[in-house]
């Protein structure tokens, strides 16, 4: 399963969203809420087109930081984007991938993380981010990349049709879990 973190961005998403949609592809992509509320018709392209969406928090803050009450707080505003964009988010992915009992006591959702993290954020290099993608990848893997960096939308572009070439099925995450017999991630 690719997702993408830190969406949704015009140019960026849709980039990607082209590319999915060329090869009859799809992803999970969470989206924070400031930018769901800049872009709905993004989030909209991104569940139009069969891909998941979920929740990256209104403005990423690391939950494990926060109380219950600021996180009540932050799962209403992002909701509330969502709503006003049309699309209801079907899992969380906490900022950071920070998680403890307050967080999963106060979230909603299932909470999903990754197995393959890219560092794509950090080095900003489409032949690192393929090669980190290619060099770890097993079946069920849930990969982390970040649909705003244009490093990353180039990395897509080869990405998904090498994926596809060698045979894997790129799925979003619930039918990755369905298919695992899993309820969480």
């Amino acid at each position: 399963a690719l997702t993408y973190d830190d969406g949704p961005s015009p140019t960026a998403t849709n980039a990607i969203l082209d590319v999915l949609e060329k090869y009859n592809a799809v992803a999970t992509f969470y989206d924070v809420g400031y930018r769901v509320a800049q872009y709905p018709d993004v989030v909209k392209r991104e569940a139009a087109l069969g891909c998941e969406v979920g929740s990256h928090s209104y403005d990423h803050k690391d939950f494990k930081k926060l109380s219950a009450s600021q996180i009540q707080a932050d799962v209403k505003q992002v909701n509330a984007a969502f709503a006003k964009a049309g699309v209801k988010p079907t899992s969380f992915r906490p900022p950071y991938g920070n998680t403890n009992a307050t967080v999963h006591a106060n979230v909603p959702l299932p909470i999903v993380t990754w197995s393959v993290d890219t560092l794509d954020w950090k080095t900003r290099n489409t032949q690192s981010t393929i090669d980190e993608v290619m060099r770890n990848l097993k079946d069920g893997d849930i990969i982390l990349m970040h649909d705003i960096h244009t490093q990353t939308v180039d990395a897509a572009l080869q990405l998904i049709p090498k994926l596809e070439e060698e045979g894997y099925q790129l799925v979003t995450v619930s039918e990755m879990a369905a298919a695992k017999n899993k309820t969480r991630y």
